[in-house]
């Protein structure tokens, strides 16, 4: 299986799968000629340290919300991995998530987590179970609680009770080989905002060189867990200068547009990745749930941009082993 694919649906809100502009932001996905997308969506915990999580009525995205946008995206021709996540109300980051180890006292912090997130996957894995969804996330750039090895032996064990199609798990870039139950997943995931440009504006043959020098230690991972897949379950580059030095960031807003270096980064990219055999595919991060209005707006957006006929000429191409 090799994706053909792109995030949708992160920034959407209770309610907004099921508007018009929503899908016609779908259409205009499907359009890429791809043949998947990852659906994004979060529920939240209060702190970073907090042992709940639960929706918040207001905001959350509700199951009626998450099997209509599923339908849809099926309608237009897509496969579907489902990808709930886990967000700190607190604006602290996911990865961040931790808890002491208690010397004394009753409560076992990661215990009560554990169950709670248990909890949340299995509901959600109910639902893309009924709706056919064909693949499903289990977590996403989780470091703080990657080294619990057993829990999340446990969690994956309970999530395929439920659910029967292949589970990905979501990695951040440079820490795949930290993870230390990639024989649970059927997939390895990575966030994989790797940084390759040293300048901003940067050539498109240095960034390709800067793809070359971090794909060899992804094709490590994969060879050390038997030739497992790689997926880029998160990949993508602001149109803003020099965000390819740093295309995790959202936050420099005084960066200015910059649609080219973002197409040599998803170009880049493509070059590098095509054709190697462990590697299984791609979610660009993201495709807003609406479509944007700004005519330049500095966000991930390829709406519009070279990016997106970047994106339209290479999921036009097969792949080598395809031909």
């Amino acid at each position: 299986m090799f994706i053909k694919g792109f995030t949708y649906g992160y920034d959407g809100k209770r309610g907004m799968y099921r508007t018009e502009e929503a899908a016609a932001s779908m259409e205009r996905l499907a359009g890429l000629g791809g043949d998947w997308a990852a659906l994004a969506f979060t529920v939240t915990q209060d702190t970073y340290y907090s042992t709940q999580i639960r929706p918040d009525y207001r905001y959350t995205v509700t199951d009626a919300d998450v099997t209509a946008a599923v339908d849809r995206l099926h309608a237009l021709g897509l496969k579907v991995c489902m990808k709930p996540m886990v967000n700190c109300r607190d604006g602290i980051w996911r990865a961040h998530i931790a808890f002491p180890e208690p010397e004394w006292g009753p409560c076992d912090y990661w215990k009560e987590w554990f169950s709670s997130y248990r909890a949340f996957l299995c509901h959600y894995a109910e639902l893309a179970e009924a709706s056919g969804c064909e693949m499903f996330c289990v977590g996403c750039e989780m470091l703080g609680t990657e080294p619990r090895e057993a829990e999340w032996r446990e969690t994956i064990r309970a999530v395929r009770e439920i659910y029967h199609g292949p589970l990905v798990y979501n990695t951040n870039h440079g820490k795949e080989m930290d993870v230390r139950w990639w024989d649970a997943v059927d997939y390895i995931g990575t966030s994989a905002y790797f940084s390759v440009a040293d300048q901003p504006g940067d050539t498109l043959e240095h960034m390709q060189e800067g793809w070359n020098r971090f794909k060899a230690g992804l094709a490590e991972v994969s060879a050390r867990h038997g030739g497992k897949p790689v997926i880029f379950m998160e990949i993508g580059c602001r149109s803003a200068r020099g965000c390819a030095m740093m295309p995790y960031d959202f936050s420099h807003k005084e960066f200015p547009y910059d649609e080219e270096e973002q197409a040599r980064f998803y170009e880049s990219c493509f070059r590098a990745m095509w054709d190697e055999p462990w590697f299984a595919g791609f979610f660009w991060w993201d495709w807003y749930t609406r479509l944007p209005e700004a005519q330049q707006e500095t966000g991930f957006s390829i709406v519009g941009k070279k990016a997106e006929r970047v994106v339209q000429t290479w999921y036009a191409k097969p792949r080598p082993q395809e031909e």
